[in-house]
């Protein structure tokens, strides 16, 4: 596993490689590293058009076989933001006002996504943005294609103390 750069391609065909791609928000209160593999040749993005992603420029990826490990550290400066059906909870920093990830909770599991814009360590010509618009769907729609695609090994940890 190496940390992510601007993906060289390099692979060699008998082992796939992973990438650790770093994100945070503004402040660095909430950060992530998701683990992705394979090593991604373009990483889809889904720019979500409902007005709460819109106006923080919420542009969603996840990888359903990747692993996410999220530190807060401090978690008094972190709101859990939820609305409409509220079977998501956008986890909004209170200090810089970015939102790094959006989890959902499904039979006792959480899944999540993460905002490609929190990217720290990503080319953006990485980046496969689409527009996306969910409005109509019913949500057992909305729950089963968050099972199916979202990251589905979420893991909170705590911050570690620098020496």
């Amino acid at each position: 596993m190496r940390p992510a750069g601007p993906f060289d391609g390099e692979v060699a065909e008998e082992q796939e490689e992973s990438v650790v791609i770093a994100g945070a928000c503004h402040c660095g209160n909430i950060s992530f590293e998701l683990t992705w593999e394979p090593e991604p040749s373009e990483i889809p993005a889904r720019a979500c058009s409902c007005s709460f992603c819109a106006k923080h420029r919420g542009v969603w990826t996840s990888n359903p076989i990747g692993v996410l490990r999220v530190t807060i550290a401090d978690p008094r400066l972190v709101s859990r933001y939820v609305f409409g059906t509220c079977t998501a909870q956008f986890h909004v920093c209170a200090r810089c006002g970015v939102v790094p990830l959006v989890t959902s909770s499904l039979d006792e599991h959480i899944y999540a996504v993460v905002n490609v814009n929190t990217f720290n360590n990503v080319a953006p010509s990485l980046l496969s943005p689409s527009p996306v618009s969910f409005e109509g769907e019913s949500v057992e729609s909305w729950l089963a294609r968050r099972r199916r695609n979202w990251i589905s090994n979420v893991q909170f940890v705590e911050p570690t103390m620098a020496n």
